[in-house]
């Protein structure tokens, strides 16, 4: 969560808005739409279209691109990307994995999904992404993680969460709960959900266990990034 403050004060500074939102950080704002649906639209330092709290898509490639190994270009994996924000993980996905990906990332702000979309489409002056694999896809939905009811039970193989259990729990620990149900839902009984944080082992591991029953729950380490050391919480069905 240190980590997610940080990025927060980064971009608001980048944006001239460092009182306003430190005073915001004080409640629980992290789990309210209007401030993200602020933070989205303000411009990027360096027109740089994607923008990552703690890490980006290069510094996780390494623990994600084993688990997509042996998809077959009639059948990709499905990847959901929970709370997606301007992230380049779904855009680093589509466009840099070499195993065909079927990636949805979907995020409760709608300036966030404008903005990915049009960063899909090759807008205002973007290049148009090309996918690293001929049959991957990729696509951007609003939707609430707490509430994924349009998406089909066991329809991914692959979930990530990079922040948003953080995010969330800001807003109390039943809103979290029900992110983690969601996630497990449409996670396929043999898949892997992955919760990116810097969130200590100690206090996330009770929680997922007591919230994963039947589900294997395990923790890497992953950096340190700047100086700060992150961790990969593992849920997994049968292999």
């Amino acid at each position: 969560m240190a980590a997610l403050r940080r990025a927060l004060h980064e971009a608001a500074l980048a944006a001239g808005t460092r009182r306003t939102l430190a005073g915001s950080l004080a409640g629980s704002c992290l789990a309210d739409r209007g401030l993200w649906d602020k933070l989205h639209a303000q411009p990027r330092p360096g027109g740089v279209p994607t923008f990552d709290w703690f890490f980006g898509y290069e510094d996780a490639q390494g623990l994600l691109l084993p688990l997509l190994r042996g998809a077959q270009a009639a059948c990709p994996r499905r990847v959901l990307d929970v709370g997606c924000g301007t992230s380049s993980l779904s855009v680093g996905l589509y466009a840099k994995c070499p195993h065909p990906v079927d990636v949805l990332g979907v995020d409760f702000s709608p300036v966030a999904v404008a903005h990915m979309n049009n960063i899909l489409e090759g807008g205002q002056g973007q290049t148009l992404l090309s996918p690293g694999h001929p049959a991957s896809r990729l696509r951007f939905m609003q939707a609430d993680a707490r509430n994924l009811e349009p998406l089909a039970s066991g329809s991914f193989q692959l979930v990530l969460d990079k922040g948003t259990w953080d995010a969330v729990a800001r807003g109390g620990l039943p809103g979290a709960s029900r992110l983690l149900s969601e996630c497990l839902r449409v996670l396929s009984p043999q898949g892997t959900l992955i919760q990116f944080s810097d969130e200590d082992p100690d206090v996330r591991l009770p929680c997922l266990e007591q919230g994963s029953p039947g589900w294997s729950v395990t923790v890497q380490e992953l950096g340190p990034f700047k100086g700060i050391t992150y961790f990969a919480y593992l849920v997994q069905g049968s292999q």
